[in-house]
């Protein structure tokens, strides 16, 4: 009795049924865990110290990693607490915070497919794909380098990953966002990395801090679903932009995950791609192209990128008032 009630005390705790839940479709080692929980790292070690003390949960190495999986008894045996623990996962999917972490999960299984040289052990992985130094950070970043000398804006640029990565190869790039805290962070890491050639501004999507006509690409990565007005937000995008340059969006596709809205601050839950179609043609942009840029089997998230030209006539003045 003693020992039964330890185990129900440690499964009386929500994180680590939602590890468990986690463990149960796909095996992960502590830093995807910690992505998928969006917990500290040193909870999640701490729980499945726990678990694994407890036989629930077994640790194996591979590539260097130390990787976690439910113990044999759990992971198709016939034990008891296999039936329940499964009935529960099943009847909590609808959930919101599973739902989040199952988004999480796919992710993070997206990154290490991705991650060609860590991501499956020996005897599931093919051979041909593990290339030493093969990846899409590097391929874009080559891509990059083809790119002309342009002036870029990052509109909706949060901490400023894309912004430093577009700094590479642009003259300037002209980075926005409406948080103070967010920006400062993002101006760390600009000088951590050594980029000297980004203008940081704080302002909405929708009314930004900007010139006519002053960049030749105004991109905004996954900041549309934020903007409180995304039609105003792509009209303003295209105002930045020079005669003959571009607008470029990527954003999720319409989607029911209604979690994102508490969880991540989304005001939109996607667009549809006519949606956007329209959007952008209504903000006077020609030649505009809406596609799938990522979609995973078993992911709520589909990824479209939208772009489309500014024409070349001159532009209509603007009523409003706008920073340097």
């Amino acid at each position: 009795m003693k020992a039964v009630s330890a185990l129900y005390r440690l499964l009386g705790d929500e994180a680590r049924l939602r590890l468990l839940r986690a463990l149960a479709a796909e095996r992960l080692n502590v830093t995807e865990l910690t992505g998928v929980l969006g917990l500290a790292q040193s909870g999640v070690s701490r729980h499945l110290g726990l678990l694994k003390d407890a036989g629930l949960v077994t640790e194996e190495r591979d590539g260097g990693f130390s990787y976690y999986r439910l113990a044999p008894a759990l992971d198709g045996g016939d034990e008891p607490l296999t039936a329940v623990l499964r009935a529960q996962f099943a009847t909590a999917a609808t959930d919101p915070t599973v739902r989040a972490d199952d988004a999480r999960l796919q992710e993070v299984l997206r990154l290490r497919k991705e991650n060609f040289d860590a991501h499956a052990s020996p005897d599931t992985r093919d051979a041909r794909q593990l290339v030493p130094g093969r990846s899409w950070a590097a391929w874009s970043r080559a891509l990059g380098l083809l790119m002309p000398p342009l002036k870029v804006a990052d509109l909706g640029c949060g901490e400023g990953y894309l912004t430093i990565e577009a700094a590479r190869w642009a003259s300037r790039v002209i980075a926005v966002d409406r948080s103070e805290a967010v920006l400062k962070r993002a101006k760390a890491l600009a000088r951590r990395r050594r980029v000297a050639n980004v203008i940081w501004k704080k302002g909405e999507l929708d009314t930004l801090p900007m010139k006519d006509a002053v960049v030749d690409v105004a991109m905004l990565s996954q900041a549309l679903h934020h903007a409180e007005d995304p039609a105003r937000a792509v009209a303003e995008a295209a105002r930045v932009t020079v005669p003959g340059g571009r607008v470029l969006l990527l954003d999720l596709r319409a989607h029911e995950e209604e979690w994102v809205r508490s969880k991540l601050g989304d005001r939109r839950l996607g667009f549809d791609d006519d949606e956007l179609r329209r959007m952008l043609a209504a903000a006077g942009l020609s030649n505009v192209t809406v596609g799938v840029g990522a979609r995973k089997a078993g992911d709520p998230f589909t990824v479209l990128i939208a772009a489309a030209t500014k024409s070349a006539a001159k532009p209509r003045p603007s009523s409003r008032k706008h920073g340097t």
